[in-house]
C-alpha cells in the first residue's frame, strides 16, 4: 500500500508542479483522503525528493536554454541569455523572503484546511480564465515585471494557488509574450525549489530510512518523469491558449473540496 502511495503522489507532484493546477493544494488534498503524512521524518525526505524529481524534470526538458544560460554566465557574455538569468535572479526575491521567513507558519494554517485550499484553487481558477482570453502579448521581461511574476511565485506558496498559474497568468497581465511566459515560469523554480530543499536539509529533521528506499525511488521517478511531460503539455496548452481548461479544473476541485471540508 504504502508503494502506491509513494506512486500517486510523485504522479500528484510531478503533474501539478507544471500544469496550473497547484501542486501543494493536491498534495493537501492527497493527504486528507489518503490518510498519508508528510510531518514524519521520512515524511519530510519524501518530500524533498518529490521537490528535487521536479525540479531535475525542468531542467531536462530546458537542457538546451539551460546550457545557453551558462555558457552566457560563464562567459559574461551581455546577451539575451544573461539578461534572462539576471531576471531570474530578480524574481527569486520574493520568494525566497516569503519561503525563508514565512513557509511554515502558513502552511500550518493550511495543513488539512480544504476549505482555505478549496477557496485558493477557485481563485486560481479566476486567474487562468481571464488571462486566457488577452493576446495583446508583445512585452519583454523588465526587472519590475520580474519582480512582480516573482511576488506572484511567492503568494503560491499558499496551498491552492498554483504556482506556474498565477506565474504565467502574471506574464500574460504584464503583456509578456505566452512562450517566454511560460518558459520564465518554469526556469525560475527551479533555483527556487534548491533552495527550499537546502533549507530544509538544514534546518529540517530528516532521517533516510533505507527500510522504505524503494518509496523513495519510486517517488522520484515518478516525478520525474509525469514532471517532464507535464512541461511538454503545458507548453502546448499556453501557446494554444488553452487555460480554459484548466481553469474549469480548479474550480471544480476547488468545490468539491469546499464541499467535503464541510460535510
Amino acid at each position: 500500500m504504502e508503494v502506491i502511495k509513494s506512486f500517486i503522489l510523485g504522479l500528484v507532484q510531478g503533474l501539478t508542479e507544471f500544469l496550473p493546477v497547484s501542486s501543494s493544494g493536491h498534495i493537501e488534498i492527497f493527504k486528507e483522503i489518503m490518510n498519508f503524512s508528510f510531518e514524519s521524518h521520512n515524511g519530510l525526505l519524501f518530500t524533498l525528493i518529490l521537490h528535487l524529481a521536479t525540479a531535475l524534470s525542468a531542467l531536462i526538458y530546458f537542457w538546451n536554454d539551460v546550457k545557453k544560460i551558462i555558457l552566457s554566465i560563464c562567459m559574461l557574455k551581455r546577451d539575451e541569455n544573461l539578461h534572462f538569468s539576471l531576471m531570474i535572479l530578480i524574481s527569486m526575491i520574493p520568494a525566497g523572503f516569503v519561503g525563508f521567513f514565512y513557509e511554515d507558519k502558513i502552511n500550518e494554517l493550511f495543513n488539512g484546511n480544504l476549505l482555505l485550499v478549496g477557496s485558493m484553487l477557485i481563485l486560481t481558477s479566476i486567474l487562468l480564465f481571464i488571462s486566457d482570453k488577452i493576446n495583446k502579448l508583445n512585452k519583454k521581461l523588465s526587472p519590475l515585471n520580474s519582480l512582480l511574476i516573482g511576488i506572484s511565485q511567492a503568494l503560491a506558496i499558499l496551498p491552492g494557488i498554483s504556482r506556474s498559474g498565477s506565474t504565467i497568468a502574471t506574464s500574460i497581465f504584464l503583456g509578456i509574450n505566452r512562450d517566454l511566459a511560460a518558459k520564465f515560469s518554469f526556469l525560475m523554480v527551479i533555483p527556487v525549489i534548491v533552495g527550499s530543499s537546502i533549507k530544509m536539509i538544514l534546518f529540517d529533521d530528516i532521517v533516510f530510512d533505507n527500510t522504505i528506499l524503494i518509496n523513495y525511488i519510486i517517488g522520484f521517478i515518478t516525478a520525474l518523469v509525469s514532471g517532464y511531460y507535464a512541461c511538454k503539455w503545458m507548453i502546448f496548452f499556453v501557446k494554444k491558449s488553452k487555460l480554459v481548461y484548466f481553469s474549469l479544473y480548479c474550480l471544480i476541485v476547488g468545490l468539491v473540496s469546499i464541499i467535503y471540508s464541510i460535510l
